[in-house]
């Protein structure tokens, strides 16, 4: 299989403190459970390459700090992204209670083209006993918005690789819609080579 289009894509990740951010990045992009003790502080970026519709994408996700004091310069780095997973911890209310904030502070700060804004939540660690989200509640307010929702475990890999690609697949689709070029999605930093430099700009380079 070789693709003649190639696209670049940035996507964010974003959410309360302690939701599983980091921990879905690392399942989704090394296939492992890492048990993050660490705040991520302002943002991390990881890459991966994959195949959609014949398409190479190479997504350049942002794990984003999700510390109340952290909020102002995490959003600096929604400015040029073409997706968004809302993540929340369904064992933790306050976590999904929160989702409206971060979805407005998103809206507010990538000003959607002609066609909506591409996101999806994921309702984290499904696996534990103790939950306090039912599922039926948080398929409701997805639906009211129009949000694919997941229901996803970083630990076991549940659901992971699908919601991701879901979004990869929806912020395609949006690129193609409004642009037509394949440098529409390029991130910051992101030469020949995909190495990610420049971190902590959110500016999209130009089809140079």
């Amino acid at each position: 299989m070789n693709p003649r289009k190639k696209v670049d894509l940035k996507l964010i990740i974003i959410g309360a403190l302690g939701v599983g951010k980091t921990s879905l990045l690392h399942q989704y992009v090394h296939k492992t459970f890492y048990e993050d003790y660490q705040t991520t502080l302002g943002a991390s970026i990881l890459s991966k390459i994959i195949i959609l519709d014949d398409t190479t994408l190479k997504l350049q996700i942002w794990d984003t700090g999700g510390q109340e004091r952290f909020r102002s310069m995490v959003s600096t780095f929604y400015k040029g992204s073409d997706g968004c997973i809302l993540a929340f911890d369904v064992t933790d209310l306050e976590s999904f209670e929160a989702l409206d904030t971060w979805r407005g502070d998103v809206l507010a700060k990538t000003i959607p083209m002609e066609t909506s804004y591409p996101m999806v939540v994921l309702g984290n660690k499904i696996d534990l006993a103790d939950r306090q989200v039912p599922q039926e509640v948080a398929q409701g307010w997805c639906k009211e918005k129009d949000i694919p929702y997941f229901e996803v475990s970083a630990k076991n890999d549940i659901n992971v690789v699908q919601a991701f690609e879901m979004l990869a697949s929806r912020a395609l689709s949006r690129v193609s819609d409004y642009g037509g070029s394949t440098c529409q999605g390029l991130s910051p930093g992101m030469g020949s080579s995909g190495a990610s430099r420049e971190e902590h700009t959110g500016h999209r380079q130009g089809c140079g």
